[in-house]
């Protein structure tokens, strides 16, 4: 296995999970599409990079040396930066913020401490009340299929401002991540397609392919990677 995956939940209601790993051989992977954008820290051969990862809505090749060392946190649809389009780090165009020295990190016109795999919820903590990180509860409802109090433009245009995608798109990348996940479970494909929402075999295949870049055979196959 080329991950050992370390995964915890957090405190903060803006975090949807907290995670870290290391490259145990160099190799690459198809990063499947993603949703939920990240704050990830990088550790190589004594350097740090602090780095802002938008939501990809395709597959994509990543390539990875042994000895890198991942840290992550992964954000709930709805949470944003209020001075940063998540549009604009999408689909691998991660923004690596500048280094200060002294093992910090210049984010929003401050200076930063790295943050670390334990003390991660602090960090979000003085994150949000430093405005830099903010949530629209509206994205929860409309995925929730709560009424809203918007109009149907006006939640278009904040929905897409807080997670950079439209409504469909996370629909489709949520339900086909949904799917690589009961399959990895062992649940028979036609079983998925019925609990995953699809028409048929045929649409699930493509679903899967077009988001995830691997058939329901190529992910029973290869469950070690993301």
């Amino acid at each position: 296995m080329a991950f050992d995956f370390d995964i915890r939940t957090s405190d903060s209601p803006l975090v949807k999970r907290i995670w870290r790993t290391q490259a145990n051989e160099s190799g690459s992977f198809i990063s499947p599409a993603a949703s939920n954008w990240e704050m990830v820290v990088v550790r190589y051969e004594g350097e740090m990079f602090f780095t802002l990862r938008g939501p990809e809505t395709q597959p994509s090749s990543a390539v990875y040396d042994v000895g890198y060392e991942f840290f992550g946190i992964s954000f709930k649809l709805g949470t944003y930066m209020p001075h940063l389009s998540l549009q604009t780090i999408m689909n691998r165009q991660d923004k690596i913020l500048p280094d200060t020295g002294n093992k910090r990190f210049w984010l929003n016109s401050s200076s930063w401490e790295f943050p670390s795999f334990e003390n991660a919820d602090t960090f979000i903590e003085r994150l949000v009340r430093q405005g830099i990180l903010a949530y629209e509860p509206m994205v929860d409802a409309v995925l929730q299929g709560h009424p809203t109090d918007y109009s149907p433009r006006a939640v278009q245009y904040r929905f897409l401002h807080a997670t950079g995608m439209t409504q469909s798109a996370v629909h489709q990348i949520e339900r086909a991540r949904r799917a690589k996940a009961l399959i990895i479970q062992g649940k028979p494909i036609l079983d998925t397609v019925y609990e995953a929402g699809y028409f048929d075999q045929a649409h699930l295949t493509r679903s899967l392919k077009r988001f995830m870049g691997k058939t329901p055979t190529q992910i029973v196959e290869d469950k070690s990677l993301p």
